[in-house]
Formats: C-alpha cells, sequence, structure tokens
C-alpha cells in the first residue's frame, strides 16, 4: 500500500466504484467524495497524496474544485478526468493549476501511470540509504552545495533519484523553510510550459482569465525544480535563460519585471554536452546551469544500496498493514544480480509487486517479478552489452516502433532531426522514445557509429 490515501472525486457512484477498485488493485487506499463540498471537507482533515477528480459534477465542478485546492495545497497534485478533451479545455485545465489530465475513455494502466509520474518518490535522505561509498560521496557532495545558492544541475538515468537529492539540496539549505517547486519540463506541452513557468496577466491569451503566478514566483524564498530540462523547447530555452541572467522574470502579457530570489535546480537523463554538440540544447543555457553538477550513478553501479532500498520500500509500503517480510539469502542475491535498467524506481515497483505476491513473512527468490525475464544480468552491465543484457533487450527491441527508430537514426547518420523527418514525428516525440530506449539498455547511433545496432535488430 501507498504511504498516503489516493483522494478520487466522482459523483458517477459506477465509475466512482470501479476507479476505486482499480486503484487499490494497484496498491494504493482511496478517499472517495461524490463531490467538491465532500472533498475539501476530506482535505481539511486528512493527509492525501494526490486528487484525482472528474471534470463535469456539479454543483462545483472540477476547476471550480481545481482553484479551492490550489489555494489551501498549492504543492498537490491534481489529476483532471474530463471527457471533453479539446485543446482548449486542456490548457485552461493545465493553467488552473492541475498536474495533468485524462481524457475519457482510458485504460486502468493509463491511470496508475499517470498518479505514479505525479506522485513524488519517498524521500530516501537517511544516511542509512547511502550505504554505497560512491552513494555517500555524492550525498555529502549535496550537502556541501547545499549551504550556497548556487545552481546545480543533476544528471543520470531515469529513476536514479534526481528528484530526491534535488530535495535533500533543498532541506540543508539556508531555503529549507521556503517552498520546493518541482516543473517536469517533459510532461507539460509546449505550448503550456511557458505560461507555467513564467505566469501569466489577465486576458494575455484565450484561456488566460485571470492572472496566475509562474512556477518561478512560486517558488520565491525557495527551490525550484526544472525536472527534465534537456527536453524544453530552444525557443524557450532563450528565455529560461534570460530569467536566470537577469534573476527577474516578465509574465506572459506583462509589461515589468519581477525579481526573482529562487535557487534553481535542473535535472536530465541526457548527455547535455552532446546535445549541445548536435544543437539540441543551447550552450550559454548549459553552462548557467551546470555551475555544480552532480552526475548520480545508476543503481547496478551502486550495488551497496540495493538490499537497504529494498528494506526501506519494504517498511513504506507494510507501516502498520502487515510484518515486514524478510529476504533470504538467495533472494537477496538475485537482487543483487539483476541488472535495474529502471534503477531506484524499477526497485520501488518490484518491491510493491512482491508485496502482493508474497503472504508470508519471508520473500523467496522465485516470488520476485522482474520488468523484463526473471533472470537476467548476473554480471554489471557494460556499456557494449552482455548476452545476458541482449536476451533481455530482445522482447523491447521486438516493437516495430523501435526498429524503425534505429533504422531512421542509423540511415541518417545519428541525427535526430533527420530521423524526425523519416519517421514523421516531432524531435521532442523522437527524444522521448530515444530516452526510453537508452534506458533500457538499447544503444543509440551516433554521428561516428550509424550502423551499431544493425545486427541487433
Amino acid at each position: 500500500m501507498k504511504d498516503r490515501p489516493i483522494l478520487l472525486v466522482e459523483d458517477d457512484f459506477n465509475l466512482r466504484t470501479a476507479l476505486a477498485q482499480t486503484l487499490g488493485l494497484a496498491g494504493y487506499r482511496v478517499l472517495e467524495a461524490d463531490d467538491g463540498t465532500a472533498a475539501l471537507e476530506i482535505l481539511d482533515d486528512s493527509l492525501v497524496s494526490a486528487v484525482v477528480t472528474d471534470y463535469q459534477m456539479k454543483p462545483m465542478d472540477g476547476c471550480q474544485l481545481l482553484r479551492k485546492i490550489r489555494k489551501h495545497h498549492p504543492q498537490l497534485p491534481v489529476l483532471m478526468v474530463t471527457a471533453h478533451g479539446t485543446i482548449p479545455h486542456a490548457v485552461e485545465t493545465i493553467l488552473e493549476g492541475a498536474t495533468d489530465y485524462l481524457i475519457k475513455p482510458f485504460s486502468a494502466q493509463v491511470l496508475v501511470e499517470k498518479l505514479e509520474s505525479m506522485i513524488p518518490e519517498p524521500r530516501c535522505t537517511d544516511n542509512t540509504l547511502a550505504v554505497d561509498p560512491v552513494t555517500v560521496e555524492i550525498l555529502n557532495l549535496a550537502k556541501k552545495v547545499a549551504v550556497s545558492d548556487t545552481t546545480v544541475l543533476l544528471q543520470g538515468e531515469s529513476g536514479t533519484g534526481k528528484e530526491v537529492f534535488a530535495q535533500v539540496i533543498h532541506q540543508e539549505s539556508d531555503r529549507a523553510s521556503g517552498p520546493f517547486v518541482a516543473i517536469n519540463c517533459a510532461a507539460i506541452p509546449e505550448n503550456m510550459l511557458e505560461a507555467l513557468l513564467f505566469g501569466h496577466e489577465k486576458g494575455a491569451f484565450t484561456g488566460a482569465h485571470e492572472a496566475r503566478a509562474g512556477k518561478f514566483e512560486q517558488a520565491s524564498r525557495g527551490t525550484l525544480l526544472l525536472d527534465e530540462v534537456s527536453e524544453m523547447d530552444l525557443g524557450l530555452q532563450a528565455k529560461l535563460l534570460r530569467v536566470l541572467q537577469e534573476r527577474e522574470v516578465e509574465r506572459i502579457g506583462g509589461k515589468t519585471g519581477i525579481p526573482l530570489d529562487v535557487r534553481v535546480i535542473a535535472t536530465t537523463n541526457r548527455d547535455l554536452r552532446q546535445e549541445v554538440l548536435e544543437g539540441r540544447f543551447r550552450e550559454d543555457l548549459y553552462y548557467r546551469l551546470s555551475v555544480f553538477p552532480i552526475t548520480l550513478p545508476p543503481l547496478r553501479d551502486r550495488p551497496g544500496d540495493i538490499i537497504p532500498l529494498t528494506g526501506y520500500f519494504l517498511q513504506n509500503f507494510c507501516q502498520d498493514k502487515r510484518p515486514v517480510p524478510q529476504l533470504t539469502e538467495e533472494t537477496q542475491q538475485r537482487l543483487m544480480q539483476y541488472a535495474w535498467p529502471g534503477n531506484v524506481r524499477e526497485l520501488q515497483n518490484l518491491v510493491q509487486r512482491t508485496l502482493i505476491l508474497c503472504s508470508g513473512n519471508i520473500i523467496h527468490a522465485h516470488e520476485l517479478r522482474f520488468e523484463g525475464a526473471l533472470t537476467l544480468v548476473h554480471k554489471p552491465v557494460r556499456e557494449t552489452g552482455t548476452p545476458d543484457e541482449n536476451q533481455d533487450l530482445h522482447e523491447s527491441m521486438q516493437s516495430v516502433e523501435g526498429k524503425l527508430i534505429i533504422r531512421a537514426l542509423s540511415q541518417g547518420g545519428g541525427s535526430r532531426k533527420h530521423a524526425a523527418e523519416i519517421l514523421g514525428i516531432s524531435p521532442r516525440t523522437l527524444r522521448y522514445k530515444i530516452a526510453r530506449l537508452r534506458n533500457a539498455g538499447v544503444r543509440i547511433p551516433d554521428h561516428q557509429g550509424p550502423a551499431m545496432l544493425e545486427n541487433t535488430l
């Protein structure tokens, strides 16, 4: 079970019951409300991890509820569910402060994935969880830089805990009493990201019914986390650079600058130096953000953390609901031998799945359900790949989409722009799909090796 419950707001009894069952099967505790008033009463009495609310409700619709939630709970994740998936409505929903939205009908898997991306990972800031010497060194480094207002760039694969370390830096700084505001630059459509970052004045564009502060203003006297900053459009990068240089922000439709007092932390799962060389990231912005770069190694390169993190997640999910199961020696060996392409986030998911299958007080090796094959890599994964790794990647590379992406990159000599044109998709979408392949351990063709994966295909 998750740490805090989900608040589900839906006036249709049958749909609310079905959604509650879906969330329950995914391991969430659910609090139910049949209208906005009941939802606000629950929020006054209970701590929740996120709100899932329908848009069409009476007498208070989802947007009205959202405004009230943002007034009293500005950082609470809110997922808006709507049957009216027009672009203007989506823009309005995001601008009102929704973290994300879903268009009916949707699958149970999509709902769960949305919530998992919205809810912050547990804060593993206890030094006992930094057992591996590599992690201990990085944690100490993060705490040292925290005492200054220096801009920090956290680099590493998806799921390595970049946001957790950003929170450590915030909590160890003089700004700890101020807000910690995070925005995922990869999850927000490009036409909305600028308004969310910088804010807007009333009437600045269609749907701007009132003036709204952006994330920079919301993070005043605190910390702003620009998550996956490498996914930002080049045009917006230029505007971000100006804000960082001038230390002031001008809202869309505004005429005067607003002074800023905010510490900026950026994260990326990409090699920003390479992005600069390939023209996808501004060099001047790169040097503005990487004043103090910290690289987080993948979980497979800090094996000393695997068992302590497993114990942390077991205790977190069990809480007072059941005794915390123990790991057999064989189970621990299996955990240590696995390659962890999804890093800490994958470990967290594995623990949750295992608790569902394990009814006793001991977790045996056969009860571990990895996302790929049950037996994977039995030694560290190298950049060139191992036979075991390639066997695990076989299924992911069987997808037509994966093959087409690799072939398009190979044909274009590694050029992302050329590949996007061949595939008929936007460069932003291609970058996202390439990142998923890379996180699975797939080598991506570059300008020097256009056909390095021909044999894999």
